[in-house]
């Protein structure tokens, strides 16, 4: 397997980015231009792994993909039906996608579709959204195990009722209901049972939703999605939060330093866009340039806090390392969904902090870490993770040499990560990676 030595940063000082657009909302404008009828224009979507599995995806049920230029899409909708063509569709280990597109799929039309990816795909639960396809009137069977992909779908005639789903589910399931609702006969209502976690990518759905003409109504614990059609429109994808808190954290990792992100919307409502006042309260200063950008300053080394990371998840792994490196105990808690994401996240984010000297205990729902100052050099084992490594790869610039493995994984959401990482080093040619 294929490795790669990230080496220390000794004189950094300050650097700069641009980063690629949001993922999470780039598969969403996905899967409400596509249900649209018309042509959308989608300024500045991400390119990567993800997004482009879901495109073939959506393309096999009749979908029209055209490139505009390097950073812009024509997408031709199919009026709310999609084409059940008898393709099996390919969705390798991305769950959002999947989650999306099963329920996309679930108002086609014609023979039947199958719908399979990774091994890990395959053992991702997807129960409470299959089950709620179901009541709704889909016609679905799981070829393997109940409960899990791959799964075959048939046409049906979908209804509307009301959905109830518990709240420490993943998120993904609702936004998945969420985004097929306009098109059921009277709307739909999803009732949530408990404390939602991950509120912030179900706030991010309807955001999108809204921008395509379909505002979802709010209550306590209770979404409504009235009956209509997505709008064609021109959608412009922001910078991603997650990818931008790899580089923010810089400054905290090395203890020094200015990190500018030209791209990023200081009042953005991504949810990972909470990551600017976690670093806030360890100390760093955040200052916003207008219309766009943030930067980032920090001096000493990090405050060790506790932090809830329900609406946060994808923040776990930068906010772990920024644990190793802080003065004292840092709580991560709130997150059990994390165990059934490409990997058990918490279990294999704990493994690789111990194989550097990290003292850590590992909690149902999250980690205590305990901060230190040197570590001892590994191979990091990324599980196939493309936040695991991109989240050691920032630790190895104060803890490396470090070996991280499987370094390509990174393409599920930040194709050119390595490259960015790859201009700290041009005032350090001694240590590049």
């Amino acid at each position: 397997m294929e490795k790669k030595i990230v080496n220390p940063l000794s004189n950094f000082k300050e650097a700069s980015f641009s980063l690629p657009s949001s993922k999470s909302l780039t598969q969403r404008a996905f899967i409400c231009a596509s249900l649209a009828k018309g042509t959308s224009f989608i300024k500045n979507p991400l390119l990567s792994e993800d997004p482009l599995l879901l495109k073939t995806a959506l393309e096999t049920t009749g979908v029209k993909f055209r490139e505009i230029n390097s950073s812009s899409l024509e997408i031709e909708g199919i009026a709310g039906k999609p084409k059940l063509s008898g393709a099996k569709v390919y969705l390798g280990n991305n769950g959002t996608g999947a989650r999306f597109f099963l329920a996309y799929s679930s108002l086609g039309q014609g023979s039947w579709i199958e719908l399979y990816g990774k091994e890990r795909l395959h053992e991702r639960p997807m129960a409470p959204l299959i089950n709620s396809l179901r009541k709704l009137g889909a016609r679905l069977e799981c070829l393997e195990k109940e409960g899990y992909f791959p799964i075959k779908l048939y046409e049906g005639t979908l209804t509307s009722a009301e959905i109830s789903l518990p709240g420490y589910i993943s998120s993904q399931f609702i936004s998945a209901l969420l985004l097929l609702g306009c098109y059921l006969p009277s709307g739909l209502k999803i009732e949530i049972e408990g404390e939602l976690l991950s509120k912030s990518y179900v706030e991010m759905t309807c955001e999108v939703m809204e921008k395509f003409g379909i505002k979802i109504e709010q209550r306590e614990r209770q979404y409504f999605v009235p009956r209509g059609k997505f709008s064609a429109i021109s959608y412009e994808v922001p910078a991603d939060a997650s990818s931008a808190s790899y580089f923010v954290a810089i400054p905290l990792v090395l203890g020094k330093g200015r990190v500018t992100i030209q791209n990023f919307d200081y009042q953005s409502k991504q949810a990972d866009a909470v990551f600017l006042d976690f670093i806030k309260e360890m100390g760093a200063f955040v200052r916003p340039i207008y219309p766009l950008g943030i930067e980032v300053f920090f001096e000493g080394r990090p405050k060790a806090l506790t932090f809830n990371l329900k609406d946060c998840p994808d923040l776990f792994p930068t906010m772990a390392i920024l644990g190793a490196v802080a003065e004292g105990r840092t709580v991560l808690y709130g997150a059990p969904h994390l165990r059934y994401k490409e990997t058990d996240r918490i279990r294999a984010v704990a493994r690789e902090l111990a194989k550097l000297g990290v003292r850590v205990e590992e909690l149902a729902d999250g980690l205590v870490i305990y901060g230190k100052e040197h570590f001892k050099q590994a191979l990091i084992n990324t599980y196939d993770d493309h936040r695991i490594a991109m989240a050691f790869a920032i630790l190895a610039l104060k803890a490396g040499p470090l070996e991280i493995e499987n370094p390509q994984c990174v393409a599920k959401s930040l194709p050119n990560f390595w490259e960015l990482l790859e201009t700290l080093y041009e005032k350090d040619s001694a240590n590049r990676i």
